[in-house]
């Protein structure tokens, strides 16, 4: 009888450990069963008042129902700047307005990262995330069927605030599905999620649109949304201890302390409001640039068609997916945030001053920089696990609100800035009924970020280095 029980518990134990799906684990994921041993008479009563952590591959079925939606929300983020010829044209509109428009997704992307920490806090991802879904997909609707500017600037609104939820859900769920020491590795595997969204916007969007037209692709993005929502409600879970296994995450009651009183306790810390702002100035230019203006920009001074434009931009967002991962890992490895985010914000600061700078780059050279400045930036991930870090657990949600309202505030800054000093700028060129920009005018919109990028580099030495260990 004793050998039978210890073999039931090893069995669940090298259940737990399983590194991909079984039949048995496929089952659980999807609601149907709980493991074997969890519910045997077999197992001793110790075993039971211990229940295991989560294996891993229930784990990222959990996280990836949310990082579906972040790749949804990185579609809809770089969609205008595939659509720039079709959105000006169809509006009438300049670049300023074009700008303005893109950054109606960020105006309430930003301004509801610190409630959706909040809400994290208090009522869990699964509602949230739910609720998110939902109201990207009616948003979406309505830019598809948008009869004026206004109407697509309304559809753009929804969906920014709807799907700003995805990120900061994603780092909730991380901290009580995965252990600590897969923070900023799993940071970065979430911006490579959304990297790989803005490449289906990219290359594909574009032939997409070619063949049917914006708004009927538009509409599929919609029903896709739809169709997540109802699989998040579904299959979600808050935490382990939902589905029978240990959390990672201290328990902590929601609900239990004032709406605000999380916030006013995460402002009170120094590091999150440095991270705040250079994260901000870090995000800014590949958000602008790849999201926005390179493809106008390409087309005009290196003489690209749009889907070639279209293409390196993407490769530039899945070159800072992939470095974010990797960054990630390397500064779990080192045990340090500050040198390796210090690296990347040093090449990112170089390279951006090469293609801004210097005009009638050898398009070798181009491509190599741009790829090199995408895939450097991709250190930004850091800050999450470097925010999260400096505060105590409970406060996980709020903080990375905080940090991913930062890490937005470059692209709705940014994205009208630059436009606003193209228009400016503008020498009264004119193609296919758009307006062209000279050299000139893309160098004084994209030097505003270069200032930024260099205030956070000054921000980066005040900040206090965690070693990777979080605070009580």
């Amino acid at each position: 009888m004793s050998a039978r029980k210890n073999s039931c518990i090893d069995s669940c134990n090298e259940f737990s450990e399983a590194p991909a799906y079984t039949g048995d684990i496929a089952l659980e994921a999807f609601g149907l069963r709980q493991p074997k041993c969890m519910n045997s008479a077999t197992v001793s009563e110790p075993a039971r008042s211990q229940p295991l952590h989560p294996p891993l591959s229930l784990a990222f079925f959990v996280w990836g129902l949310a990082a579906a939606l972040y790749f949804m929300a990185f579609f809809q983020r770089v969609t205008p700047a595939v659509i720039t010829r079709e959105l000006m044209a169809e509006f009438a509109i300049g670049a300023a307005a074009l700008g303005n428009l893109s950054a109606f997704y960020f105006y309430s992307y930003v301004g509801l990262q610190i409630p959706t920490g909040i809400l994290l806090d208090r009522w869990g991802a699964r509602r949230v995330l739910t609720l998110g879904a939902a109201v990207a997909a009616v948003g979406t609707v309505a830019f598809a069927l948008a009869t004026s500017y206004g109407h697509a600037g309304l559809g753009r609104l929804l969906v920014g605030g709807s799907v700003g939820v995805a990120f900061v859900a994603m780092l909730k769920i991380a901290a009580h599905w995965f252990a600590p020491s897969r923070f900023a590795m799993l940071s970065g595997l979430a911006l490579l999620t959304g990297m790989l969204g803005a490449i289906g916007a990219g290359a594909p969007l574009r032939l997409a649109t070619d063949v049917f037209g914006w708004r009927n692709a538009m509409l599929v993005m919609a029903s896709i949304t739809a169709l997540l929502a109802l699989l998040i409600w579904r299959f979600l879970r808050d935490d382990p201890a939902d589905r029978g296994f240990a959390s990672y995450a201290p328990q902590v009651q929601r609900g239990s302390e004032p709406v605000l009183a999380g916030l006013r306790q995460a402002s009170a810390y120094r590091n999150v409001w440095l991270i705040f702002f250079i994260a901000g100035g870090f995000t800014g230019p590949m958000l602008t640039f790849a999201g926005l203006w390179g493809v106008p920009f390409l087309t005009t001074h290196y003489a690209m068609s749009v889907t070639r434009a279209a293409l390196l931009t993407s490769a530039m967002l899945l070159a800072w997916g992939v470095g974010g991962t990797l960054f990630g890992s390397l500064s779990d490895r080192l045990g340090r945030r500050k040198p390796v985010y210090g690296l990347g914000l040093g090449v990112a600061i170089t390279g951006w001053s090469i293609v801004w700078l210097v005009p009638g780059l050898p398009v070798a050279v181009l491509v190599t920089v741009l790829l090199l400045t995408g895939f450097f930036s991709g250190s930004v991930v850091i800050a999450f696990a470097f925010a999260k870090e400096s505060t105590p657990a409970r406060l996980s949600g709020t903080t990375g609100g905080i940090t991913n309202m930062g890490n937005m505030l470059g692209g709705m800054l940014m994205q009208p800035a630059v436009g606003w000093v193209l228009d400016r700028m503008w020498g009264g060129g004119i193609s296919n009924g758009v307006r062209v920009y000279d050299f000139a005018a893309y160098r004084a919109g994209f030097s505003l970020m270069l200032v930024w990028l260099v205030i956070c580099a000054i921000l980066l030495v005040l900040t206090r280095e965690t070693g990777c260990r979080q605070l009580d």
